[in-house]
């Protein structure tokens, strides 16, 4: 069975939070989850996250994982191979144990799996993945024979003169046999300057054991990238969003200023769709073809249809059929399904409502738990008044229906087909077909109102 030993204890110091380093969130979701998903490499493979003082934090994010606490203290050792031994109960002897390190959210699922697939035809005790760096400065150095045969792993701070000049280096990933990794890590000691039990002191313990061991090198360096800090953070995010972005650019979608465009890796966005910058599509969420997104909305967890136009507008959790436009500055809030052809403008709100076909609201309304047919007017200022202080209510206009500008809706209330509905008027009783319904007070006119406003001015200022 293939099983990932996911290393994610650490402090995380220089990070400066409270949040647990690997939970800090790139594109909107957590370091681990990127490195959780990468290493998911089939149905059968299973996951181990070593965790330490951040095991309750890991636990509130990922419920379908196994966590094991790496305890930290007094007379216990510090280490990545302490980290590993950690989970040596759930290793097997015929297991091939992927290790790797929880900060490394750009790493690929197909580099891992070319890796383990080496590291099993060619039937190795240990692997270790490599790449090459320009400047190797600080990372552990891959030493290799005359032969180009793997030979160990040598610390930046122990290296030699001629070793300084390698630019192969450790990239922290690891596989191995699960007989083998069990036999190295009860062959480990704390017999270094550190004090701590070391993973890659298990390399040298089979290799001096005479079992097989190789390094195999990746080119693609910006996958071993680790984050430590937060300017880390902001350069792993900017690799991600142009990793995502350039995706589908090459799948057809149309992308202006990219760099300012960011796209959750769930999205899906089909062919000839346009997006401008600034603009934000999160979650899980899925846009037609020929659809255009103008600048400064956000779409989260919603599904757009074909030749849909949204402008600068917000829209959560919520459906929008085809050629339906939105906007500017509307919001679309949670279980808002538009139907075709709906017109949204303006400042206008709708929540937990469906507009049925060729159904318009203009500006400034408000659509809160409602029912609308089609053809239906929503005129300016109207208002859907859905929450009495306690509980919320639930209106229904048929189609047809014409709602006059700065009207209350005063729900529950049913207003059925081509019911009218008089401008400034607050309805709270059903309204029957083809009625028009009014509700003013009457109008009153005060003659000589502002002259004797004056004469009362004039008095108090005299007082």
């Amino acid at each position: 069975m293939d099983k990932t030993i996911i290393l994610a204890a650490g402090e995380g110091t220089r990070m400066k939070s409270k949040k647990s380093k690997v939970l800090h969130k790139i594109l909107n979701h957590t370091i681990l989850e990127y490195v959780i998903e990468a290493s998911n490499l089939s149905e059968n493979s299973q996951t181990i996250v070593i965790a330490g003082n951040n095991k309750e934090q890991i636990e509130n994010n990922f419920k379908n994982i196994i966590i094991r606490k790496q305890e930290i203290g007094h007379n216990i050792p510090y280490g990545t191979g302490y980290a590993v031994s950690c989970a040596k109960d759930l290793i097997d002897d015929d297991d091939n144990i992927l290790v790797l390190n929880g900060d490394i959210p750009l790493i690929r699922k197909e580099t891992l799996k070319d890796f383990l697939n080496s590291h099993k035809q060619n039937k190795m005790a240990v692997s270790v993945l490599s790449t090459k760096l320009e400047d190797p400065t600080g990372y552990g150095r891959i030493i290799r024979d005359e032969n180009g045969n793997f030979s160990k792993i040598v610390e930046q701070k122990d290296c030699l003169e001629s070793q300084l000049e390698v630019n192969e280096i450790n990239t922290g990933i690891y596989a191995f046999n699960g007989e083998k990794l069990k036999f190295a890590l009860s062959k480990l000691n704390t017999n270094n300057n550190q004090g701590e039990l070391y993973l890659t002191d298990c390399i040298e313990i089979l290799k001096n054991d005479n079992q097989k061991v190789a390094a195999f090198s990746n080119l693609s360096f910006e996958e071993f990238f680790g984050v430590n800090n937060k300017f880390e953070l902001e350069n792993a995010e900017k690799i991600m969003r142009m990793r995502i972005n350039k995706k589908h650019m090459i799948d057809g979608v149309i992308l202006h200023n990219p760099e300012y465009i960011t796209i959750d890796k769930d999205a899906k966005i089909d062919i000839d769709t346009e997006i401008f910058a600034p603009c934000s599509i999160l979650g899980k969420s899925e846009i037609g073809k020929n659809c255009v997104v103008k600048s400064n909305s956000r779409i989260e967890n919603s599904k757009i249809y074909d030749d849909v136009i949204i402008d600068s507008s917000v829209i959560e959790d919520s459906v929008v059929e085809k050629g339906v436009d939105i906007g500017p500055f509307s919001h679309l809030r949670p279980k808002a399904h538009l139907k075709e052809n709906v017109h949204i403008g303006n400042f206008v709100e709708v929540k937990n409502a469906t507009v049925g076909k060729n159904t318009k609201a203009g500006h400034l309304a408000y659509v809160g738990d409602a029912d609308l047919g089609e053809d239906i007017n929503i005129g300016c200022g109207v208002i859907f008044v859905n929450y009495d202080g306690k509980y919320k209510h639930r209106s229904v206009v048929e189609d047809k229906a014409f709602i006059g500008s700065n009207s209350n809706i005063v729900a529950p209330v049913y207003i059925e087909k081509e019911g009218y509905i008089a401008a400034g008027s607050t309805i709270t009783k059903k309204v029957h077909q083809g009625e028009l319904a009014i509700e003013r007070a009457e109008e009153k006119f005060i003659k000589g109102y502002v002259e004797k406003k004056k004469i009362r001015d004039m008095k108090r200022e005299e007082k």
